[in-house]
């Protein structure tokens, strides 16, 4: 029998989370804001919230491959300091529309587009004030069984399938599996 892997910790107040917080449905994504794969990712993760409204929970956890991609870290950084000032999905948003320039000057451009007052963004950026939020999702990343990015968990589980709209619609319609 294989290996189910379990969200750890599971979702609570500290993530980052769209949809009501007893919507009978979660779907978790752990990204990686360079990552090609979760740039095409995003929209289908778009269509999913689409499909089930209210019914579903979209919660992102960083997990930027700073090995792979130079900017992922700095990204993630810069998607918490805008979330300090209640703009995270603004910024998500942006920086994965504009996957292919996350250089710092642009990060900036993005954190105002997003809404951030700039100022307390570029503080909050040098001062790396957010790393230990960043560190804490890799380390449940790691412990939840995140192989690479994107990794999403339906439920609390680890899905291994398609990761399209159709793949993430029809894990999330399955009905949950049976506890012994």
């Amino acid at each position: 029998m294989a290996t189910r892997h379990a969200l750890t910790p599971p979702v609570s107040t500290r993530d980052h989370r769209l949809g009501p917080d007893d919507a009978p449905l979660t779907l978790v994504e752990y990204g990686d804001y360079e990552c090609p794969s979760c740039g095409m990712a995003f929209p289908f993760v778009k269509d999913v919230r689409r499909h089930f409204g209210k019914r579903l929970r979209f919660v992102f956890r960083n997990f930027p491959l700073t090995d792979a991609h130079p900017h992922a870290l700095a990204a993630a950084e810069a998607a918490e300091c805008v979330a300090e000032q209640g703009r995270f999905w603004e910024m998500h948003d942006q920086l994965f529309e504009h996957q292919r320039a996350l250089d710092d000057a642009h990060l900036a451009t993005y954190a105002k587009a997003a809404g951030a007052d700039i100022a307390r963004f570029e503080r909050d950026m040098a001062a790396h004030a957010h790393r230990l939020r960043i560190q804490a999702d890799l380390d449940s990343g790691v412990t939840s069984g995140v192989r690479g990015t994107p990794t999403f968990y339906v439920n609390g589980v680890r899905h291994d399938g398609r990761w399209d709209a159709a793949g993430l619609i029809e894990a999330l319609e399955r009905p949950a599996p049976r506890r012994r």
